[in-house]
């Protein structure tokens, strides 16, 4: 007698993106998890120790630091290293613009935002990483969804989307050459509403800037920016304390929250479901620099 088992939509993701941890595991000889406590990073871990699971992670994580990081999110970063017993590699903005090798950027609306390309690069490349695990969604924006589950990169980190190997049946090409390293991206197929779904049916627990809570932020650019110490105010700016929440987690001084009271992972999900606009299209203004921003800067090696 046969017994069939259907999956239902979330476990047949959390399915697929298991296989996509092994199968790296498996055929790349230094892989590593991007994580920088944000909530897609968070439920890529959760799926990584699930895949091993009671074997410890074995690949380290990594945190490209810009170092204009929420308070929030470094104190769960580091809590969640330590239970999980993980080796952290930070690769940090600060060194790069200490030793020369980036310019900051200065004025009020200055970010270190576009810096950390070249701390990812040189993170990988000191490290010798040969596939590095990120966090991206096709739903997020339009030129993630053109990005493949395993992403080439040349041997400058270099992205080019007229040039990308085929994935039928989910067979994944990871052949390189020295110098060069593969992305790849386990939650491709996810979309925001199955990654809170995902954390309420898990219990995940994420940093408490991602639930409502009363800061003062700062109406500019049809965002709300939180008023940190990283944000400079303009002319006219008065910060006004509001109920919010962030919907994605990112350098300050570009991450920007939204009006909410939803409290609980049930209370998100309901809020994700009703929403039309996507994470990062109404709370990143590094997303609003051109049409073809986001691309541009994956061509030159960004997540």
């Amino acid at each position: 007698m046969t017994t069939t088992y259907e999956l239902s939509h979330l476990r047949a993701l959390e399915a697929e993106s298991v296989h996509i941890f092994r199968e790296v595991a498996a055929t790349f000889e230094k892989p590593v998890l991007l994580f920088s406590g944000g909530k897609d990073s968070v439920v890529m871990l959760h799926l990584a120790a699930k895949a091993f699971w009671p074997a410890p992670l074995p690949f380290p994580v990594m945190h490209v630091d810009t170092g204009h990081n929420f308070d929030e999110v470094i104190a769960y970063r580091d809590a969640t290293v330590e239970r999980f017993g993980l080796r952290l590699v930070v690769s940090s903005v600060q060194d790069d613009i200490d030793a020369g090798r980036v310019v900051e950027e200065t004025g009020p609306r200055a970010s270190r935002n576009r810096l950390q390309t070249a701390a990812l690069l040189r993170g990988i490349t000191e490290n010798g990483f040969t596939a590095v695990f990120g966090g991206a969604r096709r739903d997020e924006e339009k030129a993630r969804a053109k990005e493949r589950v395993f992403s080439f990169r040349d041997e400058y980190g270099q992205w080019d989307p007229r040039n990308q190997r085929p994935e039928l049946w989910n067979l994944y090409n990871g052949r390189h050459r020295k110098g060069e390293h593969i992305r790849v991206f386990p939650l491709s197929n996810w979309t925001e509403l199955d990654i809170w779904q995902y954390i309420r049916d898990e219990a995940i627990e994420l940093p408490s800037i991602y639930y409502a809570h009363r800061r003062p932020v700062v109406h500019r650019d049809g965002m709300l920016l939180a008023h940190t110490r990283f944000v400079t105010l303009l002319d006219g700016e008065e910060p006004v304390e509001q109920l919010v929440r962030f919907r994605t987690v990112g350098d300050a001084t570009c991450t920007g929250c939204v009006e909410s009271d939803a409290t609980t992972p049930e209370e998100v999900v309901a809020e994700v479901a009703a929403t039309r606009v996507t994470e990062r299209g109404a709370t990143r203004a590094d997303d609003r620099i051109s049409e073809a921003g986001m691309e541009d800067r994956k061509k030159e090696g960004y997540f």
